[in-house]
């Protein structure tokens, strides 16, 4: 079947669809990652999106629940180049159309994904639509001209878990099952505001307790489950839209370590006092290089965000700036001594990889137990 994909710049681009029929409309961004497309199209921070993967062929290695980062997929659509006509893989139990079918997902393959690569890089992120039974083009175009902007869209609320509860599962590998986990010592709450799971699986695999409440909880229910640490974790859309859980960072911050990761990161830094802006096409991959400050040493992360925070405006209020995106300068990571804080931008679960900055949890979880600080030196190690 053939399927459009319309830029709100009035590019248009025509492949075969695979996954669900009908329109779709979203925020098109690109992603450079070579594997891994389960656990991106999994990641609730993709909602709104449609994601276009760089790597020319990919399915070939079908689906699986096991690698999953969420109950379901929320991203608008999904571009490839290339799409295998049958997954080879052990553990596959389904291929990529008929996951995506499932789940409502429209596929589009078979356009040149690096003219539209190119194109993002060059405009910026742009709104586009994605339709198997609209072939106006003209009319494709206004329709993604209304789709509204990626900027004041509060998204967390459509991926938020409905109430609270616990993770008990730590990290799967081929020598051991997820259920290996050591003894619970220290109680971590998670704000999943569309946390990935592998979040939560690091921190059971150094042996926390772990319950994830909603993002908007209240302060008061946060406070009753008398953590020993808070992690924010990552999410979609505007972090300065998300106003509820900015205020109940802003009055927990002081009162235990707190660790945020991506959307958790810029509210965070948002509570503070700091500001946050609007990258020009985001940074989507497994392969993108981040200086450790503190270390002097260069990392390779996971990253998928479209935000960023203003460095000058953080260190007004007292943050440190941690990390740096060696591609294009913006900040990455950032601590606050006083408020034992400590925040990245990137990925350091991975899922998919790379794990260079896996190390942060095992930091974060010293600092839990009263061994450490957050300092420059915890980061230098």
């Amino acid at each position: 079947m053939i399927c459009k994909l319309a830029l709100e710049d009035g590019t248009v681009f025509t492949g075969t669809s695979f996954g669900a029929e009908g329109t779709r409309a979203g925020e098109v961004v690109f992603n450079t990652s070579m594997t891994g497309y389960q656990e991106i199209f999994t990641d609730p921070s993709y909602c709104g999106q449609i994601v276009t993967m760089t790597f020319p062929l990919i399915g070939n290695y079908g689906v699986n629940e096991e690698d999953f980062e969420s109950r379901r997929p929320y991203l608008s659509g999904f571009v490839v180049r290339e799409l295998p006509f049958r997954p080879s893989n052990y553990r596959a139990t389904a291929s990529l159309p008929d996951f995506l079918r499932q789940h409502g997902i429209i596929g589009l393959a078979g356009i040149d994904t690096r003219a539209l690569t190119r194109r993002i890089r060059v405009q910026g992120a742009m709104r586009a639509v994605l339709s198997t039974e609209i072939m106006d083009e003209i009319k494709l175009v206004k329709m993604a001209l209304s789709v509204p902007t990626m900027e004041g869209s509060n998204l967390v609320d459509q991926v938020k878990p409905a109430k609270a509860g616990t993770w008990s599962q730590a990290l799967w590998t081929p020598e051991h099952s997820a259920d290996h986990a050591q003894p619970a010592e220290h109680h971590v709450v998670a704000l999943d505001c569309g946390i990935k799971q592998n979040i939560m699986r690091h921190l059971v695999e150094r042996g926390c307790k772990v319950t994830f409440v909603p993002a908007d909880a209240p302060l008061e229910a946060i406070r009753e489950l008398k953590p020993d640490g808070l992690l924010a974790g990552n999410g979609p859309g505007d972090p300065a839209a998300v106003t509820s859980t900015i205020a109940t960072l802003r009055k927990l911050i002081g009162q235990m370590p707190i660790f945020g990761i991506c959307l958790g990161h810029q509210m965070i830094a948002l509570a503070l006092g700091a500001k946050t802006y609007k990258l020009r096409f985001g940074h989507h991959g497994g392969n993108l290089p981040v200086r450790n400050e503190p270390a002097g040493r260069v990392e390779i992360t996971s990253q998928n965000h479209g935000f960023a925070v203003d460095a000058p405006s953080l260190e007004r209020v007292g943050g440190e700036v941690t990390h740096t995106n060696l591609n294009d300068g913006s900040l990455e990571g950032f601590m606050h001594q006083d408020h034992q804080i400590l925040c990245v931008q990137f990925h350091p679960e991975a899922s998919p990889g790379p794990h260079d900055a896996g190390y942060l949890f095992e930091k974060f979880v010293k600092v839990v137990k009263g061994e450490r600080a957050i300092g420059p030196e915890l980061l230098a190690e």
